[in-house]
């Protein structure tokens, strides 16, 4: 059972959740195949060490093409997000990416309420 978040490791999360998507949001639309990427939530161990960075694709089947994408870039994400973050952090947490797929489950459900 995990312990809950401390409120540096919250305030950390929503920082670089602030930060990542800006990056990303920054990259447009053209750099992931034409897929809108958000990025939904951000988990920080308590070191500040890792961060799971989840994001969510649109549409979803894309999802595949941008993460590979995504992962490639990765080393530069992490660049751009230290030279944000410089001043609040000393170490620049390693960034691990997961797919959020909360939206296609909430599409799944509301499909099978329809039937």
């Amino acid at each position: 059972m995990d312990k809950p978040a401390s409120t540096r490791q919250l305030k950390v999360a929503r920082e670089l959740q602030k930060d990542l998507a800006e990056i990303i949001r920054s990259k447009g639309m053209a750099a992931f195949g034409g897929a809108m990427v958000t990025v939904s939530e951000v988990r920080i161990s308590p070191d500040l060490s890792v961060a799971k960075v989840f994001v969510s694709i649109f549409p979803s089947e894309k999802q595949e093409s941008v993460m590979t994408i995504l992962n490639e870039n990765l080393r530069a994400y992490r660049g751009e997000l230290g030279r944000k973050v410089a001043k609040q952090l000393r170490i620049v947490p390693e960034l691990v990416l997961h797919l959020d797929t909360t939206l296609d489950y909430a599409a799944h459900i509301d499909e099978l309420l329809k039937q």
